[in-house]
């Protein structure tokens, strides 16, 4: 039985009263867990009410995306995006892992980090028959079997830097004495410019990119949970030299500062 208790990270502007839309993810089976982070599934009815635009920060992932005549295969993106959901819709996602892309890609993944790739151009083949199966499904227990059907079509042999990728993400994540890309370097006895090369090529993004978005994401999880910080102690908690830049840093990427997205929350 795949679990379905993985919570979403990186929503931003969510109404937990009054959602707009429903997101659940889901593990994906063993063989398969490599490459894949989880999926996620995505519905909303909009009808006879107004689109909203739903806000977002990026993860280090590569996603496939089924949507109806719009499936792709959507790089990382560096920046915050929208997403405008109107009338009725659905979308069944695949989450891959950091780095685990580019066994499939087998090129750098830096060159769609930004990027949306139709599933055409990526996969040589229309995505009408895929999607017609995936959503004539009622769950989305009973529409993963499907794509994994698909996915184990194209899998590639695993890859160790995967793990190793991981497993210094994970480390990024858990422990707030990482704060500049020299820890990751001493924490895993890697020369600066193996690491920069191995992120460019399997990530797409930098070192730092991780590290200074996890420590938003961090930030943005307690605003969302109404745990209104001391905005100093936060900043030094989540690594950052002093108040005013860890709040430049939370502008340029949510777009408002952490009151004023405080305050947006309240709302």
């Amino acid at each position: 039985m795949r679990s379905k208790v993985i919570k979403p990270i990186g929503l931003l502007n969510v109404n937990k009263e009054a959602p707009k839309f429903s997101v659940s993810l889901h593990s994906p089976s063993a063989d398969l867990a490599h490459f894949i982070e989880h999926y996620w599934v995505v519905r909303w009815d909009l009808r006879e009410q107004e689109p909203h635009l739903q806000e977002n920060l990026p993860h280090p992932s590569v996603h496939l995306v089924f949507e109806k005549d719009n499936s792709r295969v959507v790089g990382v993106i560096k920046g915050r995006f929208s997403i405008l959901l109107q009338e009725q819709g659905a979308v069944f996602g695949v989450k891959f892992k950091p780095g685990a892309y580019y066994p499939f890609l087998k090129s750098p993944v830096s060159a769609i980090t930004n990027r949306t790739v139709p599933f055409a151009e990526v996969f040589g083949m229309s995505s009408q028959a895929l999607e017609y199966k995936l959503f004539a499904q009622e769950t989305p227990e009973q529409m993963i079997p499907h794509a994994e059907l698909f996915i184990r079509e194209w899998l590639p042999e695993l890859n160790i830097h995967v793990d190793f990728i991981n497993s210094i993400i994970q480390c990024v994540i858990s422990d707030r004495s990482i704060v500049k890309v020299e820890d990751i370097v001493n924490r895993f006895s890697i020369p600066m410019r193996q690491l920069q090369l191995l992120f460019r090529q399997y990530v797409g993004i930098s070192p730092k990119w991780i590290i200074q978005r996890y420590r938003l994401h961090e930030a943005v999880e307690k605003m969302t949970n109404r745990d209104v910080p001391d905005w100093s102690k936060l900043a030094l908690d989540l690594g950052y030299y002093d108040q005013a830049h860890f709040i430049k840093d939370f502008k340029s990427i949510i777009g408002k500062s952490p009151e004023e997205y405080i305050k947006l929350l309240g709302e």
